[in-house]
């Protein structure tokens, strides 16, 4: 779960913080190197607590007009696109891939690491791709990423993943047509989704289903099912 936007990694630790105005040593201090649930391959920067990094963020947004930590937490959508990539890495090899609305690129680097012949990672909100940088960079793999709305972009990706974004109905209506409208031009689009109430009912096709474990700190549950979904060129 994320915002929206994206392209190219800074070159190394230095360059990101510079390039990011502080954002590379604000996510160093605010997180810890870890691995998400289900998905013990892939390092990640994340919090190991709400409250602290929530606060820690409120602050420097204050400064710096940035939208609040969804980066920092590895949500069940991308954790379930992740391991369906690592498990069936055929499903990516050789494509280009489009981590939409990336949060902490867990999917992305997946993809990467899957073999995938070029990765972006979409985000609006600066510290998710500062983080999505920095994880990548962990991780030893190259994803393309910058700080912007790609929704409107013309087609040129061959696979579009959408890990849990269908949980407001502005967001979803402002890139569900768009996502139609790249499953009409030919690419592919999965959305995984672990029950969030404005997922679109018409026009999916049921990929994979798998149970994530998830903390109560975010999620009402200590695990969800998560669903991925083919995107349909109709419905509604």
């Amino acid at each position: 779960m994320g915002r929206l936007g994206c392209r190219p990694r800074a070159g190394g630790r230095a360059a990101l913080t510079d390039a990011d105005g502080g954002a590379g040593d604000f996510l160093l201090r605010h997180t810890t190197l870890t691995h998400a649930a289900i998905v013990p391959e892939i390092q990640l920067h994340l919090a190991t607590e709400i409250t602290p990094i929530w606060q820690a963020t409120e602050a420097w947004l204050t400064a710096q007009g940035i939208e609040p930590p969804f980066w920092a937490f590895a949500w069940p959508g991308s954790q379930a696109l992740a391991r369906m990539v690592l498990d069936r890495p055929a499903l990516v090899a050789g494509r280009r891939v489009l981590d939409f609305a990336a949060g902490c690129g867990l999917a992305a680097i997946a993809c990467a690491m899957a073999g995938a012949a070029a990765v972006e990672a979409a985000e609006i909100d600066p510290l998710a791709i500062a983080a999505t940088r920095l994880n990548a960079e962990a991780n030893g793999v190259t994803v393309l990423a910058e700080t912007r709305d790609v929704v409107g972009d013309a087609c040129r990706w061959d696979l579009i993943l959408c890990g849990d974004v269908c949980y407001e109905a502005p967001m979803t209506g402002h890139i569900l047509p768009w996502l139609r409208a790249m499953a009409a031009a030919g690419t592919e689009v999965w959305i995984a989704d672990p029950g969030r109430a404005y997922l679109p009912r018409e026009g999916m096709e049921l990929v994979a289903r798998m149970m994530v474990p998830t903390t109560l700190e975010l999620e009402d549950t200590l695990e969800r099912p998560v669903t991925v979904y083919r995107l349909g060129i109709s419905g509604s």
